[in-house]
């Protein structure tokens, strides 16, 4: 590689070594080095919204790295920094992420109208905030004290938690044509940007596996366990069994959304019977929230499925989800989490629910009264959280719940489904007992059919951003819902719209879809519904 220097004019016309550049190839380059001062790589998602839109990527990544050649600067991609770029293989180079080996980022020297680059200037010619001054850095202090960045790295950590908590996950909305505040994705880039320790690195990797899982992208969420795992093996971090922790936790939850239960028991396991590990979960109050709410969630897949073979065994497992779900909850509390507690307070109340289905009574009287009251508590607890973004599950589940009582004859004709009689609105709300007022608001019109369309109309908004299997819990409801009350087109388009999402779900989640789908609904219902979409011959 040579070692001759490379001379960056950023000033407007854009040159390396006084020849034209092309911008996003020089914008490229220089986010590189602004990261590598940070000891971060770049990453797919550092190009969205800055230089490119996702279906250029890939021509921008191509178009960047012939640029690069023709300057004489070699770069690198993929996890492992440590590789000589020379013999890495191109065919994944788009996938990123990208990075500059020491001696190349060495040889770039940025000018401004032919001075040298300030921070600010570089920031400025990126997009990018401001970078805070380090207290201490010409004073000689020791690598690891409290620098002033540290506050802002904290601020933009906090604000990706709240954006997430909020559901402003990875796009950034608008409400009036104002600009709302940055989404948790944005956030955390900057966050990662700001980190100056291992452990910030660290906790900024964890948090993204934690927003992709929430996301429902299981993929992205484990390739970023696997990156915390990379960066706990190259340094022991502070913080190391709480990351570990957290990210076995991470990985277990993709294994129980994939329904690979053993899996995801295993894991949760390993971190109960590990020292360290155990002992966080006895005395780290989120640690013990994620752990219960995810062995009861496990538990209860468990007690359901077996419920009809081995019926004593599954009475067993009922009673230990809702004795987790119930850790779960005071740990929420423990922590002042009115997020997490609405979420297992939701859980709980479908699994009260569910058990009495099955004949898994699990000691619970009333059980519809007691299901409906805790997920009215968790829609109480969102609305003293202001949860903007709260999640879609207490609408599923009540609509799930008010047609529970409806057992439709296999392939019904649409006279046979129409006599059936789900549970009004009012009526569940008044089970809700001292609890019902939370469902006589805005949010709650006395209508199914508008109960889901209202959220799938904030959804297709933007104005709020569901999952992909509450997104298909919607549909589905709102295809039942409104085929009950004989609109028969709006229900044809929910269930078009529910064909198309289906793909993005696991195997299991959408045989669930389809066995409502194929046996419940009306036999004219599905007469209407188009063909699946056969496709374009080449």
């Amino acid at each position: 590689m040579s070692a001759s220097p490379i001379t960056i004019e950023l000033s407007s016309p854009q040159t390396v070594d006084g020849r034209p550049a092309t911008y996003q190839s020089l914008w490229l380059l220089v986010r590189l080095l602004h990261a590598h001062a940070a000891g971060q790589p770049v990453r797919i998602d550092d190009l969205r919204g800055q230089v490119s839109a996702a279906r250029t990527q890939r021509m921008l990544v191509s178009r960047a790295f012939r640029d690069f050649k023709a300057w004489g600067l070699v770069a690198g991609w993929g996890e492992d920094r440590q590789r000589d770029p020379r013999f890495l293989n191109a065919e994944r180079r788009s996938q990123g992420p990208f990075w500059l080996p020491e001696a190349q980022a060495q040889r770039l020297l940025l000018l401004v109208e032919g001075q040298a680059a300030t921070p600010a200037e570089r920031a400025a010619f990126l997009g990018l905030p401001a970078p805070l001054a380090r207290a201490g850095a010409a004073s000689g202090t020791a690598p690891d004290a409290v620098h002033l960045q540290d506050a802002g790295f904290w601020q933009q950590l906090v604000a990706a938690q709240q954006a997430m908590r909020q559901g402003r996950w990875s796009a950034q909305l608008t409400a009036g044509g104002a600009p709302a505040p940055a989404s948790a994705l944005q956030a955390m880039r900057r966050a990662a940007q700001l980190a100056g320790s291992d452990f910030q690195r660290a906790l900024v990797t964890l948090n993204e596996a934690l927003l992709w899982r929430r996301i429902g992208d299981d993929a992205q969420a484990r390739r970023r366990v696997q990156a915390l795992g990379r960066q706990r093996l190259a340094r022991h971090v502070a913080g190391h069994d709480y990351l570990g922790a957290m990210a076995a936790i991470v990985s277990a939850w993709c294994d129980y959304t994939a329904r690979d239960l053993s899996a995801a028991r295993a894991q949760l396991l390993a971190i109960a019977r590990d020292p360290a590990q155990g002992a966080l979960l006895a005395h780290h109050p989120q640690v013990r929230f994620e752990w219960s709410n995810l062995w009861a969630l496990a538990c209860r897949s468990q007690a359901l499925g077996s419920a009809a073979q081995a019926p004593a065994q599954a009475a067993a497992q009922a009673e230990e989800s809702l004795q987790h779900f119930g850790r779960a909850l005071a740990a929420a509390f423990e922590s002042h989490s009115f997020d997490a507690a609405q979420h297992v307070a939701a859980n709980m109340g479908m699994a009260v629910w569910l058990f009495e289905r099955v004949g898994l009574q699990a000691g619970v009287d009333s059980a519809r009264p007691r299901a409906i009251q805790w997920i009215a508590f968790s829609e109480w607890l969102s609305g003293q959280a202001e949860l903007q973004g709260r999640s879609a599950w207490n609408a599923i589940y009540l609509l799930r719940i008010a047609r529970g009582a409806c057992r439709p004859p296999p392939r019904p004709t649409l006279a046979q489904f129409r006599a059936l009689a789900p549970l009004t609105p009012t009526t569940l709300a008044r089970e809700a007992g001292p609890l019902a007022e939370v469902f006589r608001g805005a949010d709650w019109p006395d209508d199914w059919v508008q109960v889901a369309g209202q959220r799938l109309a904030e959804h297709r908004s933007g104005a709020r951003r569901y999952p992909g299997l509450q997104y298909c819990g919607l549909l589905l409801e709102q295809a039942w819902f409104a085929a009950h009350a004989g609109t028969l087109a709006l229900a044809a388009q929910a269930l078009a719209a529910l064909r198309e999402a289906l793909p993005q779900l696991v195997a299991s989640d959408r045989a669930y879809f389809r066995e409502v789908w194929n046996d419940g609904l009306p036999a004219e219902l599905l007469a209407l519904e188009p063909p699946p979409r056969r496709p374009r011959a080449r």
